[in-house]
């Protein structure tokens, strides 16, 4: 990451996307991708943060839209967020994704890319935080699509993000961090922003 037009690219879901389209100064939004991108700038790092998460996005719509989003920004990092709206739709609307289609298509995506020696990779855990009896059965869905994740993770040579596990595993009133169990609080965002960073520098040392 030393090269002026270095591009580092976050895609995902609306835990990535945070507004990011009404944002008119850089279109990072004003989540972890923003955070993320001040401590890089704070740091001296010389990187150009594209964040291309998107609302509502499944891992299915990340393939459909992969070659614009993703393979035509030419990143040398893509750190990917997505999964919960996969677990969401089954609960909201009756329209799952099983874990063998979501590991497929999650797969592709991840196949599309060049290897490792061109473009790092960022796998992060999708999360839900147990604010609600409802929210707590959702867990028999997403914990096997977080699997998934782990299972990609090693096969690509992806760095893990163990953000399901680090949030649930805090002491604070989940709702502190979630309100909703899906969508990050600015406290949420900011707890994200650290462990994304912390992961990458430990897996860099």
């Amino acid at each position: 990451m030393a090269e002026d037009d270095t591009v580092v690219l976050f895609i995902g879901d609306s835990v990535t996307d945070c507004g990011r389209r009404d944002d008119a100064d850089r279109n990072l939004g004003n989540g972890y991708v923003r955070l993320i991108d001040e401590a890089f700038a704070a740091g001296g790092t010389p990187v150009t943060i594209v964040n291309r998460g998107v609302s509502g996005n499944r891992v299915r719509d990340l393939k459909a839209r992969w070659q614009k989003d993703a393979l035509d920004v030419a990143p040398v990092l893509v750190s990917v967020l997505i999964g919960v709206n996969d677990t969401w739709r089954r609960y909201s609307e009756n329209d799952p994704t099983s874990a063998e289609d979501f590991e497929a298509d999650y797969r592709a995506i991840l196949s599309a890319l060049p290897s490792r020696d061109e473009v790092a990779l960022v796998l992060v855990e999708p999360f839900l935080l147990p604010v609600t009896e409802a929210k707590k059965a959702w867990r028999v869905d997403l914990e096997p699509k977080i699997a998934v994740v782990h299972a990609l993770a090693e096969e690509f040579g992806a760095v893990l993000v163990p953000a399901d596990s680090y949030l649930n595993g805090l002491d604070d009133d989940p709702a502190e961090i979630a309100a909703d169990g899906v969508h990050p609080t600015e406290y949420g965002h900011e707890l994200l922003a650290k462990l994304w960073l912390d992961t990458i520098e430990a897996a860099s040392a």
